[in-house]
């Protein structure tokens, strides 16, 4: 009987020491979440959520008011067709099934950024001339952007050059076979347009055998006023 009455006690010895370490460990529990939840009330809410912003066509900042935001890139090869983003609209792209090779343009509205037509030109065997008449019926104040893919310049004669050019483009009369190139102007512009790159197709700098690397290119357009 004793050494029964001995190990019920050992066992409520037990059962209380199991019971007061389970309490303290709750009493730390609560006494940490409630540490932390003031610490995270005491945050600014910037720190507290530290999200990265998100700009229209994914640019790395936001546009000042009276602009549109837009991202252009070039084809890559003769395999992944151009983009054409504005105002966080995809204009064209291969996505969209609406670019092909040669010479990729769309027309926008320089006042309200509407889209106004997108069309494509083959200027390896197609005829420039469509293009032409493409280039020449464009409206005062509209909004030109041109992306290469595959081959840009086989059959762009002079006086296709000379209509870009008047588009603000200052590298379109070096444009050459296999070359990549981006461009972004206006009909009516008065000084060359800053948003142009080019790249010239040579075998000793072409990160794809036969084509150079692709042209990516963002910015800000200032809407027109008038």
């Amino acid at each position: 009987m004793l050494r029964a009455g001995g190990m019920l006690k050992l066992a409520a010895l037990i059962l209380a020491f199991l019971l007061a370490v389970f309490l303290a460990f709750q009493l730390l529990e609560i006494n940490v979440e409630f540490k932390l939840a003031s610490l995270a009330r005491s945050l600014p809410a910037n720190e507290e959520h530290t999200k990265p912003a998100v700009h229209k066509c994914g640019l790395s900042k936001a546009c000042p008011p009276g602009h549109f935001a837009f991202k252009l890139a070039s084809g890559a090869a003769n395999v992944v067709g151009p983009r054409m983003c504005l105002e966080d609209k995809l204009i064209m792209s291969g996505v969209k099934n609406n670019v092909g090779r040669g010479i990729n343009i769309a027309q926008i509205n320089g006042k309200t950024g509407e889209l106004l037509k997108t069309a494509f030109y083959d200027m390896w065997a197609g005829d420039v001339e469509p293009f032409i008449k493409f280039l020449k019926e464009i409206e005062d104040g509209s909004i030109i952007m041109m992306a290469s893919f595959d081959d840009p310049a086989t059959k762009l004669n002079d006086e296709a050059r000379k209509l870009i050019t008047d588009l603000g483009s200052s590298a379109v009369g070096n444009l050459g076979f296999r070359d990549n190139w981006i461009f972004l102007g206006g009909k009516g512009i008065k000084t060359k347009s800053p948003f142009e790159q080019h790249i010239k197709n040579s075998a000793d700098t072409n990160k794809y055998e036969g084509w150079p690397e692709v042209l990516e290119m963002e910015g800000c357009i200032p809407q027109r006023q008038d």
